[in-house]
């Protein structure tokens, strides 16, 4: 879907829920077309000018909050299964009313169940097999009753300040080689964020991944050549694990990606950084 053929909803007041690496990229942005930007963490975080600071812990009863029309919610997993859950119903009653648009970043962790036998779209159920997936599930579940959320899962996160492969290539740790990864820009991340707080119509669920799903052993070797040293060693046992995650409907709906592989974005991050 290009630029010119979106309709766009007000962002009016904008409640960003907890003020990560994500919501630090993108609240710049939002200042340009929101009446009003919050952000809301537990300590105290450098904001831009424009963006207000709310100091509160979600997982406890909350002081009322003012009203908003959008909101954006990208904490990081708690404690327990239920941590998502409880910190999104302290919200609904902290808050004077549901925002209009609320999108929460959960992940394909979900899929954590699930083998490479397949290749898993939006309408694959989810399936858990630990604390934090069961958490993620039932964060999604209460997003959607609390809120009517749009739901974005991202894989792999890597970009500026997110270079995990590219230290561990240079620190030669073994991995398992026959793993299958997938993963997405933080720009397109960000992008992506931005389109479903802006759009009127947007998607109630998404996977945000690149079209290159891959064997570790492939990024590995691939990072390790722009390096100029060795691929770190195979310490699996040959056999596919992982997932394969189909991100077909992101494409479909925002465009081709600023990186739609990861060649493309390591290729850009070693070419600035070193």
């Amino acid at each position: 879907m290009s630029e010119s053929t979106r309709a766009e909803r007000p962002l009016g007041r904008t409640l960003l829920v907890g003020y990560g690496k994500l919501a630090r990229r993108l609240a710049p942005g939002l200042l340009r077309h929101a009446d009003g930007v919050l952000a809301l963490s537990r300590g105290a975080a450098e904001l831009p000018i424009g963006v207000e600071a709310v100091m509160a812990d979600v997982l406890c009863p909350l002081d009322r909050l003012p009203a908003v029309d959008t909101m954006l919610v990208t904490l990081p997993p708690g404690g327990s299964s239920g941590s998502y859950r409880l910190a999104l119903t302290n919200l609904a009653v902290a808050l004077p009313n549901p925002p209009a648009r609320t999108v929460f970043v959960s992940s394909t962790g979900v899929f954590e169940g699930a083998g490479p036998d397949r290749i898993l779209t939006e309408d694959d159920q989810p399936e858990a097999v630990s604390v934090r997936s069961e958490g993620l599930i039932d964060g999604e579940r209460a997003a959607v009753e609390l809120f009517g959320a749009t739901i974005l899962r991202p894989a792999g996160i890597y970009g500026p300040g997110r270079d995990f492969m590219l230290r561990r290539v240079r620190a030669q740790t073994p991995a398992d080689h026959a793993r299958w990864t997938n993963r997405i820009h933080q720009d397109d991340l960000v992008d992506t964020l931005a389109a479903l707080l802006r759009v009127s119509d947007a998607p109630s669920l998404l996977h945000a991944v690149d079209r290159h799903p891959a064997p570790l052993g492939e990024v590995l070797a691939y990072v390790a050549a722009l390096l100029g040293v060795q691929t770190p060693l195979d310490d699996g046992v040959g056999r596919a694990s992982g997932h394969i995650l189909d991100g077909s409907r992101l494409h479909d709906w925002i465009g081709e990606l600023r990186h739609p592989s990861y060649e493309s974005g390591y290729a850009e991050m070693i070419r600035r950084d070193g």
